[in-house]
């Protein structure tokens, strides 16, 4: 009689687990102390979650803080060709004469892409980006440098709170393109080194506004 591997003794385990079900021994783990500190500090926790990730957090008292910053890092990393589609943000930009293209002319050579998301989420420092807006697929994949400018209202703690937020916001059809981004695009598979800008933006920087 064959002795049984050990792979055969990790499916049977398995199987034996899947047959005997448990209730979740923690059924409100996240209203517990643990994560409810964090409720008044969501900021705080999305700055320190989407730096650890090598992103870039700016939080921008009002919107000539915001100018000012964009204009320094414009004019510090010689970014030429920014690109913005969404009206309320081509609105913003244009109050205060920040260059950029609002078509997608030469856009095979963008190097900045901006555009607005649908929600914060804190926990982990990602955002949450959807194609329901004119910047569509393109704008946050494509161009070297992606660029997000939001507001404090759309912190939320974890992502069953950010899809609440977009059921809320589109609650007959919600887009077909929902994307969490984590940090700025990167790889390790080429002998196990990390690159940044694999597939994606190599740079991400997260611009917060009070509102």
């Amino acid at each position: 009689m064959n002795e049984t591997t050990s792979k055969e003794k990790m499916l049977k385990k398995i199987r034996r687990a899947l047959l005997e079900k448990r209730d979740n021994p923690y059924p409100n783990l996240e209203e517990t102390a643990l994560y409810e500190e964090y409720n008044d500090h969501l900021d705080a926790l999305f700055a320190e979650q989407l730096t650890a990730v090598s992103g870039n957090f700016v939080f921008c008292e009002d919107e000539i803080e915001l100018f000012e910053n964009l204009l320094h890092l414009a004019e510090e990393k010689n970014w030429r060709k920014i690109y913005c589609w969404e009206p309320k943000l081509q609105k913003l930009l244009s109050n205060y004469e920040f260059p950029f293209y609002s078509t997608d002319t030469d856009f095979l050579n963008a190097d900045v892409g901006i555009t607005e998301c649908e929600a914060l989420i804190a926990r982990n420092g990602s955002i949450l980006i959807s194609n329901g807006n004119e910047a569509g697929r393109r704008l946050s994949i494509y161009p070297h440098v992606h660029i997000v400018i939001a507001y404090t209202s759309q912190l939320v703690l974890d992502l069953k709170d950010g899809f609440k937020l977009l059921k809320e916001k589109y609650p007959e059809n919600l887009p077909s393109m929902i994307s969490n981004i984590t940090g700025p695009s990167r790889t390790a598979d080429i002998e196990k080194t990390l690159v940044l800008g694999a597939h994606g933006p190599k740079e991400l920087y997260v611009f917060l506004l009070e509102g």
